[in-house]
């Protein structure tokens, strides 16, 4: 049977278009790059600041915050094809100038990276 058709053959018409707010935005995406951000538009006229490029991480060693460099991402739990295109994502475990850390924040919600130090 055909989409968005009866089954006479004859069409069904929308009855109204969609929302801004209904609409689906656009899949965002980290990668390891120069640092890029966005400001969204949210509903109620809120700003949402999203991050598309970052190479800077906010990693937590025993409960003291310090800035490090992200050189690398190592491995994601998600799936080993987001590694190798270097996309920073919660969960992922990246090589950064402190030695290893695990993404602890959604970089495309927040617009920063937050990171826990593995010791090895």
């Amino acid at each position: 049977m055909n989409k968005g058709r009866k089954i006479t053959g004859g069409k069904y018409h929308s009855q109204r278009k969609k929302k801004l707010y209904e609409r689906q935005n656009q899949e965002r995406t980290a990668f390891l790059g120069e640092i890029r951000r966005k400001k969204l538009r949210g509903r109620g006229g809120n700003i949402k600041v999203i991050m598309t490029r970052s190479n800077i991480a906010n990693v937590s060693i025993d409960g003291k915050v310090k800035k490090a460099g992200i050189k690398n991402v190592l491995e994601t739990p998600q799936n080993k094809f987001l590694a190798r295109q270097n996309r920073l994502i919660k969960g992922a475990i990246i090589e950064t100038s402190l030695g290893k850390a695990r993404i602890t924040n959604r970089p495309t919600q927040e617009g920063h990276v937050n990171a826990i130090f593995i010791k090895e």
